[in-house]
């Protein structure tokens, strides 16, 4: 029995006595290291990694040690015996988790996360350097999509990779969770391109027709894709020019209803329309190589179909609706949510007014002090004088303030 440590550099562990490992590494100088147990169970060399606190290492040798002496069972670490394999599909087969809308999405990150780990790893065998591991590989490896992840795309995974070993915290299948202090990456995801009313033209000039409806509909209207490409006819109300959507459909689990302008009106009269209400549009996935190869024919450059939410917000904000009017329509909750669409220009800002100069003589003057101070003595006054009104006295104030300075 004892304990070990491994080495940062090379991962081979060895006794606390040893300075350097054999690749040459200082293990007793290294700021971080993980320590390990090694004991004998039923004949079987065992280890259990601990953690980065040698105290707590300390005090589960010493847990073993009193357990064998009194001949009881040893609780073994629960973090030891299950794998990250059967971690993820406990996890993904739990009711809470499989009935997610984004289930697909959440079981794509974590599986993403366990490629890179290793499946048949076990729960303590993890440390916050795998993470951070998976983190620079993600930022330097080419994806599907023929450049690196974003750190938004690396955060969502590491996020959902985490909620895995809380919520497994949570129902006791492990007993800590070793990378609750993995930290997020800075993102810097704010889009800021707008389209003017000539660029968005000449975009949807060069869109085929499988796709010019949804991008018509995504310029003028806050929607999501999703909800465009999913809307049906009987969410569309032609006589008040209303689409409604209920709580299943939007992402925040809230119903809405957008209003649309005459634009959208005629472009929907004009579609055909079954006998039995159905899906507006027939493809209801999104073709997003006839749209790039669109952004690339309009010159457009660095724009998105989401960016199309971004121009819908901005020009309705700037056609002078209520803000208030603009987040009911768009389904946001907060004005953190709501502020990351808005993008004021150099033309609005280029009409900013400005406080007219005057003349040195009567320039303004800060007077906060001087009337707090006036009205500190008007109130002393006042004060004053309602004492002598409760008095039933002859001395006036201003009598007893002159009867006061001459004593």
């Amino acid at each position: 029995m004892g304990i070990l440590v491994e080495c940062p550099a090379c991962r081979k562990r060895s006794g606390l006595k040893k300075k350097e490992c054999k690749c040459g590494y200082n293990v007793q100088k290294a700021g971080y290291k993980n320590y390990w147990i090694e004991y004998y169970l039923d004949g079987k060399r065992t280890r259990e990694r601990i953690g980065r606190s040698k105290l707590a290492a300390e005090n589960r040798l010493r847990e073993i040690q009193t357990a064998t002496v009194e001949e009881r069972n040893i609780k073994k670490n629960k973090n030891a015996v299950i794998t990250i394999g059967a971690l993820r599909e406990w996890y993904l087969d739990l009711p809470e988790v499989k009935q997610k809308r984004s289930f697909k999405a959440i079981a794509n990150c974590i599986e993403i996360v366990s490629g890179h780990v290793g499946e048949k790893k076990y729960a303590s065998q993890i440390s916050p350097a795998d993470i951070q591991s998976f983190q620079r590989k993600r930022l330097s490896e080419n994806t599907l999509w023929g450049r690196p992840a974003k750190p938004a795309t690396v955060n969502r995974n590491v996020a959902n990779f985490k909620a895995m070993f809380n919520r497994a915290l949570d129902y006791g299948i492990i007993e800590i969770n070793p990378i609750i202090r993995v930290k997020q990456l800075e993102e810097n995801n704010v889009r800021e391109r707008v389209l003017s009313r000539e660029e968005f033209e000449v975009l949807y000039n060069h869109c085929s027709e499988q796709i010019k409806g949804p991008v018509l509909i995504g310029y003028y209207l806050p929607m999501r894709q999703a909800e465009i490409l999913n809307l049906t006819w009987e969410e569309i109300d032609l006589k008040n020019q209303f689409i409604r959507l209920g709580g299943q459909r939007t992402k925040n689990k809230t119903g809405r209803a957008i209003p649309f302008n005459q634009r959208i009106f005629n472009y929907l009269i004009s579609l055909p329309r079954p006998d039995q209400d159905g899906y507006v549009f027939e493809q209801r996935w999104w073709n997003r190589s006839e749209f790039v190869k669109a952004v690339n024919m309009a010159g457009l450059g660095d724009f998105t179909f989401h960016d199309l939410r971004h121009c819908a917000l901005n020009n309705l904000r700037l056609a002078g609706n209520d803000r208030y009017v603009i987040k009911q329509a768009s389904g946001h909750k907060t004005d953190s949510a709501f502020q990351r669409y808005i993008l004021v220009t150099e033309d609005e800002m280029s009409g900013m007014k400005w406080l007219e100069e005057k003349a040195e003589d009567s320039a303004p003057m800060d007077t906060y002090m001087d009337t707090c101070e006036q009205s500190k003595n008007e109130n002393t006054r006042n004060s004053l004088k309602s004492w002598w009104a409760r008095q039933d006295l002859n001395l006036r104030p201003d009598d007893y303030e002159s009867s006061a300075l001459t004593n």
